[in-house]
């Protein structure tokens, strides 16, 4: 009878609820495993720990770093955001924390990337940039905007417009008159716009136009830019219209030609020390050269193409009649001009 009692008792356990008394910790299982560990110190890999913090310029760098070479559009797009965060917040007279011979390397190649947000945000540093420091660098900056031009994307053709309209904004002769600047980006907006004559004929096609679908919402965008871009290039600027309209200096005629230059490398269009420069390649320096030029390898498909674009009316037609005011003011003085090149 005793061990009957006993086995009765040892059952009721398991359904009675332990009492607890103050002061002492609850019971541990049977399961329970010690997890506690003592150490003097944690180390990780690849991590400093200094006594000073890192300096202003080498935050920037190391931010540039994240955003030409990061595998993260969020990454990249973040180190963007603080690269313009630190230029737009500094003092206007403070120079930049790196020269802009270095920025736009880096930089530039972003152009092309897939996410729209880190191209967004390219722009608005890209603005934010020295317009003296621009120019002498407009060529590698249009290598990667016709290259953006011609993008089977059509959110990456919109996006280098954008570029471009900077660069029109900022440094305008130089965009029109450095090595390819004026043929190579004129032949990028007839293959974008679909404007491209065929050689050894008169015949007048539209398949890019066509093969990149969504063009024809960005159409009186990309009639615009082209407006701003032959206006930049078949134009006179404003410094010499005034001279003009004033009656000029009389005696001095043509003065700004015998001028110290105010660009860099002023004899580049020479070519003196370079390789050789084929059509598309060459300087065209001289607003009647660029002319000349338009009106032999351009002129016929951009009047087609301008035709076409005001009997579709709309948007379109009245950017096509802002281009046609543009090229009707830049080439009228065109017959004066002695095509014996």
């Amino acid at each position: 009878m005793g061990s009957s009692a006993r086995k009765k008792k040892e059952k009721k356990k398991d359904f009675q609820k332990a009492k607890l008394k103050v002061g002492k910790t609850k019971a541990k299982p049977d399961n329970f495993t010690d997890t506690s560990f003592k150490a003097k110190s944690i180390v990780v890999n690849q991590q400093s720990l200094t006594t000073s913090a890192p300096s202003s310029s080498s935050q920037f760098a190391h931010y540039l770093s994240l955003a030409s070479s990061s595998r993260s559009d969020t990454q990249r797009r973040d180190a963007l955001s603080y690269l313009t965060t630190q230029i737009s917040s500094a003092p206007v007279n403070r120079p930049l924390p790196l020269p802009t011979s270095i920025l736009l390397p880096k930089l530039l190649p972003l152009m092309l990337d897939g996410s729209p947000s880190v191209r967004t945000q390219l722009l608005k540093f890209l603005r934010l940039l020295p317009a003296s420091d621009i120019g002498d660098r407009a060529e590698s900056a249009l290598l990667y905007t016709r290259a953006g031009m011609t993008h089977l994307a059509a959110e990456i053709r919109t996006d280098a417009l954008a570029i471009l309209e900077w660069l029109l904004e900022v440094a305008k002769e130089d965009v029109v008159s450095c090595p390819g600047g004026w043929v190579k980006t004129l032949k990028s907006f007839m293959s974008m716009m679909g404007w491209a004559s065929s050689s050894g004929s008169s015949k007048w096609t539209s398949a890019s136009k066509v093969s990149f679908g969504k063009a024809g919402k960005a159409f009186p965008r990309q009639l615009l830019v082209l407006a701003q871009f032959l206006k930049a290039g078949l134009m006179e600027s404003e410094e010499i219209r005034e001279v003009k309209i004033g009656g000029g200096l009389f005696p001095l005629v043509d003065m700004e030609r015998h001028m110290i230059p105010t660009r860099s490398n002023a004899f580049a269009h020479l070519n003196l020390f370079g390789s050789s420069r084929d059509e598309e390649g060459e300087m065209y320096i001289d607003r009647e050269d660029r002319q000349r030029v338009f009106q032999k390898l351009f002129l016929p498909a951009v009047e087609v193409g301008m035709a076409n674009a005001k009997k579709e009316g709309g948007e379109a037609g009245r950017a096509a009649a802002i281009l046609a005011k543009v090229l009707k003011e830049g080439m009228a003085d065109y017959s004066d001009v002695d095509d014996t090149q």
